[in-house]
């Protein structure tokens, strides 16, 4: 191995930073896969695969910084990242303009082409995604609300920032069109210090679920005002607190019942096209070496290595930049996130995941994550039933 020639798979996160806890399954999966990629071969050749690693910092700039290191110090031949809303949409830029094949992820589609100003009929030619759509989301959730009983009026809590004008454009045809009416007091600014104006028009228009995209910790404040005043709703849906409920504010939050949206779970039956690794597994092994309770961007992660190594070595040449962009191009992988497919998105450059519901149920040890809703995936089995928040 160490004659043969190396290819390079570079990866950005979020070492350090606000973000850096986002970064822990990433970062987990590629300590973990770290001189175990098998070598790939082509032209008759043998290439071994290494990773390299490179810090955001949480930040658009050190993104762009990382993305340089890895290219021009580390040579890699493709690059993979996952999380942060300003700092995905720099990695991929900066890998576009670099000419560099990117896969990225956890970013829904709509949001990851509207903050890269994407053009109908013009792909990007080296930058690619999987993840789910916004319609996705809403889609979910109002199967969830329809639960507590037909259509609802939902209330929206929603920021004034890119999140949630992509909400706005493209979760609330979908909740609309299955009959449910949206109360959007319109976006406030993040970190919100007071959402007592929300809480009032809320029920104003007698909205008793509350639809959101906060952060932990304006979700914990929303909460906690809600309670305050008597006005806690039925049920809250919430697709930005689906991943890391167990940080920090967030046990404030464990009464709550929030509803979300569901990727991955130890339970999916998926397999990994590298070592057959499978769910399950995956997440043993991250509570065992963390000692924290298994997140759904595991998968994701996973995912992104195996996508990256099957480029490599589909590519006609694995060391061209292009060959390698295109095999991303007409990849249909099944992975341990399940089958990621790019000659079948709704856009190119995208493939999808399937979307189902889920709600963090208070346990004796904290809280957990049960499925209750399994359209998208009915071979993912349900575990409870949606169950309003108390009151």
């Amino acid at each position: 191995m160490g004659s043969d020639p190396q290819l390079t798979i570079g990866a950005v996160i979020p070492k350090t930073g606000r973000l850096a806890r986002l970064g822990d399954p990433m970062s987990f999966v590629l300590d973990s896969l770290s001189g175990r990629l098998p070598p790939v071969r082509a032209g008759g050749r043998r290439h071994g695969v290494r990773l390299a690693i490179r810090d955001s910092r949480s930040q658009p700039s050190g993104a762009r910084q990382a993305v340089r290191e890895l290219v021009e110090t580390e040579r890699a031949d493709i690059v993979i990242s996952m999380v942060g809303t300003r700092v995905l949409p720099a990695v991929t830029e900066t890998c576009e303009s670099l000419q560099v094949p990117c896969v990225s992820t956890t970013f829904p589609w709509q949001a990851y082409a509207h903050a890269r100003d994407a053009e109908p009929g013009r792909p990007f030619r080296w930058t690619y995604h999987f993840a789910w759509g916004l319609d996705d989301i809403a889609a979910v959730f109002a199967e969830m609300w329809e639960r507590l009983g037909g259509a609802q009026t939902v209330g929206c809590l929603w920021n004034d920032d890119l999140q949630g004008g992509m909400l706005r454009r493209h979760f609330t045809p979908e909740a609309t069109r299955r009959g449910h009416t949206l109360v959007d007091p319109g976006g406030y600014e993040e970190p919100a210090d007071d959402l007592r104006d929300h809480l009032d028009h809320f029920l104003r228009f007698d909205a008793d679920i509350v639809t959101s995209a906060a952060t932990v910790a304006d979700l914990a404040l929303y909460h906690r005002q809600a309670a305050r005043a008597g006005q806690l709703p039925r049920l809250i849906t919430c697709s930005r607190w689906l991943s890391y409920p167990h940080a920090g504010i967030a046990a404030a939050l464990a009464e709550a019942r929030v509803a979300t949206l569901v990727y991955w779970t130890p339970f999916h039956p998926h397999r990994s096209s590298l070592d057959d690794t499978i769910p399950a597994d995956l997440a043993a092994a991250y509570e065992q070496a963390t000692g924290r309770p298994w997140l759904q961007p595991l998968g994701l992660a996973h995912a992104l290595v195996e996508v990256a190594h099957h480029a490599l070595a589909t590519a006609d040449d694995p060391a061209d930049s292009g060959a390698v962009a295109e095999a991303i191009a007409r990849t249909r992988l099944a992975t341990v996130a399940g089958v990621l497919d790019w000659t079948n998105g709704p856009t190119p450059n995208i493939a999808v995941l399937p979307l189902i519901g889920g709600q963090w149920l208070p346990t004796r040890h904290g809280h957990e994550l049960a499925v209750v809703t399994n359209t998208a995936a009915p071979d993912v089995p349900i575990t409870a039933d949606v169950t309003p928040t108390p009151r």
